[in-house]
C-alpha cells in the first residue's frame, strides 16, 4: 500500500492547486455606489488638505472606514449636473460626444428655461438620453456597460434612480440598457417622497410624476426610501450568490436630491447642533446614505464575499447649493466655488473612494485627475473584459494603474466640460459654457458673452482670481485644445439670438492683449 501514498498525495496536491487557482479566477463583484447630489465637502471623511468646518458637521463613519480599507481620489470630477454623468458612466463618452449635455424629463422637449433663454438659442441636444436601438431621434445610441457584463456572465442589479432617458423613451427603464433587475429606475430625476408612509410618492397625484416604484412591501410603513432601497440591493445580491453569478451593482441612490426630507433617525443630533432647520434635514439625508454603504460592507463580510468584491464610490455631480438650501447661497462646497449647475470645482469635483482587495492599498490617497467616463473602461478591466466591441466612440481612461499604485503622469492630459445648454438658477460658474482643465489649470468659456475664466485650480482652489489678463498664453494654450476637442467631437454650440450667429470656439472668441 505504501507505493500508492506518494503518488495520491501528489494527485492531492495538484487537485487543490487547481482548485486554489480556479478560485482565484473568479470574477469580482462589482458595486458602483453612486449618490446623487452629493457635494465634496458632505462627509466627515477630508478630501482636502485639511479637515474643514463642513467635515466635523456632518457623520459618515462608513466613507471613513471605506477610504481605510481602500484610495481616496482627491481630484476626481463628474458633470455638472445629473444625466451627462449618468450617460457617461454608462458609455465611456463624454458628454460634448454623447450630447446628453444637460438633465432629460420629457420625450422630444428642451426645457422651458432652454426655449425662453433672453439671448441665446440652443441646439437639439440629446433630449431623450441613452438608447440600445439605433435611430431613435435625439437619443445617443451606445453599447452600454452593463450590457458587456451582463454578456460576460454577470448578473446586472439596477436599484435607485436611473435617469438615463426621458420619460415614454426606451432609456426610461434600465431594463433595456443591460441590467437584469431594476428596482425603483425610471425616467424621473428625483423621489416624489423619501417616506414609506408616503408610499415614495405613489397614489398621491402631485408626486406621481416622481413617484419611486417597486417598493410595495414598504408602503405605510415608516422607512426611510435609502433604507428601502438599500434592503432590494441586498436581496438581489444574495439572488445573484443563490445563482452562482458574479454582479453588478449599480446602488444609485436618490439621496441627496431634493426635495429635501429628514430621515428622522438621525434628525435630533443636528437640531440639537443649532443648524439650520433644512440643513439639519440635509445631514440626516447624508447620513442615512453612508448608514446604507455600511449596511452593503456588512452583508459583503456577512456573506464571505467581501475580498471578492470592488467597491466605487462616487457622485454625479457637486452638492446643491444655489437653491433650495438653508443658509447663503453658493457656500455650501467651500472651499471650493459654487455648487451644482456650475463649472466651478463646487459643481464638478465629487467625493470619490475605490476599494479593491488584494489590490489597493488601503488607506492610500490619490491627487490624479479622473473624470466619470474613466469608470467604463477601468471596470471592465477590473472584470476582466478584454476583448470587447462598442459601437460609440469612447473617451474614458482606465484608471486601473492608478489603483494599482504605478507612477502615472496626467499632467498631459486633458479634462473637458460642455454645456451648451441652461440650469436655471444664477451664480458663479452657472450658465452655457464650454470648459478645460490641464495640470493645474482651468479655462472656463461662456457662451452668452464669450468671456473667460482662467484659474490655477492648485494654488487657487476657491477660484478667486482669474487670470486671463495675467496669462495670455496659457489661455490662448487652453483655448486652442478646447478648441480642437470640441471641433473633433462636433461639439454642439448655441446660436446668438441678437444676430443670427453661431457661439464661436473658444480659440476664436479669445482676445489676447
Amino acid at each position: 500500500m505504501k507505493k500508492y501514498y506518494l503518488p495520491f498525495l501528489f494527485l492531492t496536491i495538484f487537485i487543490g492547486a487547481c482548485e486554489v487557482k480556479k478560485e482565484e479566477k473568479k470574477p469580482p463583484n462589482i458595486i458602483v455606489f453612486l449618490v446623487d447630489d452629493m457635494g465634496w465637502q458632505d462627509t466627515s471623511l477630508p478630501f482636502w488638505n485639511k479637515e474643514t468646518p463642513f467635515n466635523k458637521r456632518y457623520h459618515t463613519p462608513n466613507m471613513e472606514r471605506l477610504a481605510k480599507e481602500g484610495m481616496k481620489f482627491t481630484q476626481a470630477y463628474a458633470t455638472p449636473v445629473c444625466t451627462p454623468t449618468r450617460i457617461s458612466l454608462m458609455t465611456g463618452m463624454n458628454a460634448a460626444r454623447h450630447r446628453v449635455t444637460n438633465w432629460t424629463s420629457q420625450k422630444d422637449n428642451i426645457h422651458n428655461m432652454e426655449k425662453n433663454h433672453p439671448t441665446l438659442e440652443f441646439p437639439d441636444w440629446n433630449m431623450n438620453g441613452l438608447s440600445s436601438i439605433e435611430g431613435n431621434k435625439y437619443s445617443v445610441y451606445a453599447t452600454t456597460l452593463p450590457q458587456l457584463l451582463q454578456q460576460s456572465g454577470y448578473y446586472t442589479i439596477h436599484v435607485g434612480k436611473a435617469h438615463f432617458g426621458a420619460r415614454g423613451t426606451i432609456g426610461e427603464n434600465p431594463l433595456n440598457l443591460g441590467f437584469d433587475i431594476n428596482i425603483g429606475g425610471t425616467g424621473a430625476g428625483q423621489p416624489g417622497s423619501y417616506l414609506g408612509t408616503e408610499n415614495y410618492g405613489n397614489g398621491i397625484k402631485r408626486l406621481e410624476p416622481w413617484a419611486v416604484p417597486d417598493l410595495k412591501e414598504y408602503y405605510g410603513k415608516d422607512i426611510f426610501l435609502t433604507e428601502a432601497l438599500t434592503l432590494e440591493a441586498i436581496k438581489s445580491m444574495n439572488n445573484a450568490l443563490a445563482d452562482k453569478k458574479p454582479f453588478f451593482l449599480y446602488m444609485a441612490h436618490y439621496a441627496l436630491h431634493t426635495p429635501i426630507m429628514a430621515d428622522k433617525r438621525y434628525l435630533k443630533k443636528y437640531t440639537d447642533m443649532g443648524l439650520d432647520p433644512i440643513e439639519a434635514k440635509y445631514a440626516t439625508l447624508i447620513e442615512g446614505m453612508d448608514k446604507s454603504l455600511g449596511d452593503i460592507m456588512d452583508h459583503l463580510k456577512e456573506k464571505g464575499i467581501d475580498k471578492n468584491t470592488i467597491i466605487l464610490f462616487m457622485s454625479d455631480n457637486g452638492g446643491l447649493s444655489a437653491v433650495a438650501r438653508g443658509g447663503e447661497k453658493h457656500t455650501h462646497n467651500k472651499p471650493l466655488s459654487s455648487g451644482k449647475g456650475s463649472v466651478h470645482e463646487g459643481g464638478i469635483r465629487e467625493p470619490m473612494i475605490v476599494k479593491w482587495p488584494g489590490k489597493v492599498r488601503p488607506s492610500s490617497t490619490t491627487d490624479q485627475l479622473v473624470i466619470i467616463e474613466d469608470f467604463y473602461p477601468t471596470i471592465l478591466e477590473m472584470a476582466g473584459i478584454s476583448d470587447y466591441k462598442t459601437i460609440q466612440k469612447t473617451d474614458g481612461i482606465s484608471f486601473k494603474p492608478i489603483l494599482e499604485g504605478k507612477n502615472i503622469s496626467d499632467k498631459d492630459r486633458s479634462l473637458f466640460w460642455h454645456y451648451p445648454n441652461e440650469w436655471g438658477p444664477s451664480g458663479s460658474g452657472i450658465g452655457a459654457s464650454s470648459t478645460v482643465r490641464k495640470g493645474d489649470w482651468k479655462l472656463i468659456y461662456y457662451h452668452d458673452n464669450e468671456r473667460f475664466e482662467l484659474f490655477n485650480v492648485i494654488k487657487d482652489i476657491g477660484e478667486q482670481h482669474n487670470l486671463i489678463d495675467s496669462h495670455p498664453q496659457k489661455a490662448k494654450e487652453l483655448a486652442t485644445i478646447l478648441s480642437d476637442y470640441l471641433k473633433e467631437v462636433n461639439g454642439q454650440m448655441p446660436v446668438h439670438k441678437k444676430t443670427g450667429k453661431k457661439v464661436a470656439l473658444p480659440i476664436d472668441a479669445l482676445k489676447i492683449k
